[in-house]
């Protein structure tokens, strides 16, 4: 709960399945050395760090295309962790940008692949880097 009261939680399932989409738009720059792809990601990224998971568009196609048909939730999580992977994802993409801008094609490459690890092991696994490297600062840091 927030300080005025207003739960804001959120449904696990939706960083989930943008994970998921991520996943699928990153092996896509992979596969086709796509910067406008990356670029596309990049802003979605962007859109999850500042104004919060819950407002990208990944999230608005789980909220209208995908969360209709699931059963209520049961578990939901603080919005912080996820935000900040989403800020460790736009870190990524933003190097793989420069690489891709600059003429490093490897560094675009290797950025894209290091960020599609973390998205693959969320959307297949549940398990969110990010979320755990907040984690860790978090208690490093009081």
């Amino acid at each position: 709960m927030t300080s005025n009261g207003i739960d804001d939680r959120i449904d696990v399932r939706g960083p989930r399945f943008g994970a998921a989409l991520t996943a699928v738009v990153l092996a896509a720059v992979l596969i086709s050395g796509s910067g406008w792809l990356l670029a596309w990601q990049a802003l979605v990224f962007a859109v999850g760090a500042v104004a919060a998971v819950r407002h990208s568009p990944y999230a608005w196609l789980f909220k209208v295309l995908v969360r209709p048909r699931l059963p209520a939730p049961t578990a939901f999580e603080d919005p912080a962790p996820p935000r900040f992977a989403q800020s460790v994802g736009l870190f990524f993409a933003l190097v793989g940008l420069a690489g891709f801008a600059v003429g490093a094609q490897w560094l675009g490459l290797a950025a894209t692949a290091a960020a599609l690890a973390a998205a693959f092991l969320n959307a297949a696994f549940g398990y969110c880097l990010g979320c755990e490297m907040y984690l860790l600062l978090r208690r490093a840091t009081g």
